[in-house]
């Protein structure tokens, strides 16, 4: 499969949930290297983001606060796993790829993400992103902007998975809905916007093996993708 061709196992996904658009949700895993034990949580799938000069290489977006502990399982160990079901044509699609933080500039972890551009591989999407000069501030500007209002409010949340401080009723304190300030807006939900957006993060995904198997056939069908160094894919057909 060339270079300038899309692979056919994003064509599948993006027909499967083009028919079945609620089945967006993929399980992440990362490694904790302090242990090391999988940690394995759900994401929304956001959209793919492809070099317009490589279609071959889409990157998986999705989104999270960047003060995760998946954040610095990700920054020592960029080795993540995606499984994605689609129940609706009886797909599953297993993705295995290196993943990449992405908070404000503003954010003390920026230095990783500009570390991590400055040495992506050679006819890789973050290599040529970069060469078409690629704008992913812009990009996670506007990805916090078409969160619903719920959404946004959950980035003013104290830090996921710290001690819950003052129980269920500090928790009723918490902003339920954040629309983004006009300019004579109060203070405190200016200031909510600010916090919010600084803790919003894209988080994308490499891609560089993916296990595609078709239960919605029979016989049922089992294909197995791998990236070559010039960046197009190669596959064969494995026993389901």
């Amino acid at each position: 499969m060339a270079a300038s061709t899309v692979p056919r196992w994003k064509i599948a996904i993006t027909n499967a949930i083009s028919e079945h658009q609620k089945s967006t949700v993929i399980q992440l895993a990362t490694i904790d290297p302090a242990t090391p034990i999988p940690n394995v949580r759900s994401h929304i799938f956001r959209e793919f983001v492809s070099p317009v000069s490589k279609p071959s290489l889409p990157l998986i977006l999705t989104t999270t606060d960047i003060r995760t502990p998946k954040t610095a399982q990700i920054i020592s160990n960029p080795h993540v796993q995606i499984a994605w079901w689609v129940e609706g044509t009886q797909e599953q699609f297993r993705i295995s790829g290196l993943a990449i933080a992405i908070p404000a500039p503003a954010n003390s972890l920026y230095k990783h993400f500009l570390h991590n551009v400055e040495h992506a591989a050679p006819n890789s999407a973050v290599a040529t992103l970069k060469g078409e000069n690629f704008d992913w501030e812009m990009k996670r500007n506007q990805s916090f902007r078409n969160m619903s209002a719920h959404m946004k409010a959950s980035w003013c949340r104290p830090t996921p998975g710290t001690p819950l401080q003052g129980g269920e009723e500090e928790a009723k304190k918490w902003p339920v809905k954040l629309e983004e300030p006009a300019e004579d807006a109060d203070e405190e939900t200016k200031k909510n916007w600010r916090t919010a957006l600084g803790n919003f993060a894209l988080l994308i995904v490499d891609p560089i093996e993916v296990d595609y198997v078709e239960l919605g056939v029979l016989p049922n069908r089992r294909t197995r993708f791998w990236r070559r160094s010039d960046g197009s894919w190669q596959s064969e057909a494995v026993v389901p």
